[in-house]
């Protein structure tokens, strides 16, 4: 799949309770995010993966001081992502990474295949309801016995297709919705219980190597100290 060159952007100065509103609904597509929530950062590398930073413009908000118009004109629920598109409001990382892929031009992010498209809706399915829980639980215990199960699942899950190193072969919206998570889990992992989750796990080694290769998800990373002192939160 031949992937859209990459803008490299700066990095704008969030939005915070002092900063007025952009105008809402003037034909402009805006992505609603924050530098440092992994579930924006799926949208946010969707976006760059296919090409179109001068089509949908950034517009990075302050969670800790927080516009009330976010809220009050924006998004009711008060999170991000949020995708201004349309004259509508869409949210939920995963359902925008669909749309995103979609309804916008640049390269496919979904295989057509449906043996391909059943299996990444599984997994798609086990990274918000089952791999982020129990990652994040296993926080206050012991995470290289408690998560075990769960980065080996990935590791076979890798081994399902030769045709390339990601879950479907091809890059994918898959890769995509994982990235964020495992790229944090790797860091606070490996610093604070010095599990290193891809010990006896190549093929989980070697996609995090080639995820790691591109632009469009690497400009898209969270300090690692500042994810090491968030994380501690939930220990």
């Amino acid at each position: 799949m031949a992937l859209s060159p990459l803008l490299v952007e700066d990095r704008q100065v969030p939005l915070d309770a002092t900063s007025d509103q952009p105008a809402l609904f003037d034909g402009t597509t805006r992505l609603y995010i924050s530098y440092t929530c992994p579930f924006a950062q799926r949208v946010w590398i969707t976006r760059n993966l296919k090409g179109l930073q001068e089509n949908i413009k950034l517009v990075p908000i302050d969670l800790g001081n927080r516009p009330a118009w976010f809220k009050e004109k924006v998004n009711p629920a008060n999170k991000v992502p949020v995708l201004e598109h349309n004259d509508k409001i869409i949210g939920e990382s995963l359902d925008l990474i669909k749309y995103v892929d979609s309804n916008f031009d640049g390269p496919s992010l979904y295989p057509e295949d449906p043996a391909k498209r059943e299996f990444g809706e599984g997994l798609l399915k086990y990274v918000d309801t089952t791999f982020i829980k129990i990652v994040f639980g296993s926080f206050k215990g012991d995470p290289a016995k408690e998560t075990a199960s769960i980065f080996d699942h990935l590791e076979n899950a890798l081994q399902k297709y030769d045709d390339g190193p990601f879950f479907l072969g091809e890059l994918s919206l898959v890769d995509i919705a994982y990235i964020p998570f495992i790229q944090r889990f790797q860091v606070f992992l490996e610093e604070v219980f010095k599990y290193d989750i891809i010990a006896g796990r190549p093929k989980l080694a070697s996609w995090i190597e080639e995820m790691n290769k591109m632009v469009a998800c690497t400009e898209t990373k969270t300090d690692s100290e500042y994810i090491i002192n968030y994380f501690k939160k939930f220990m």
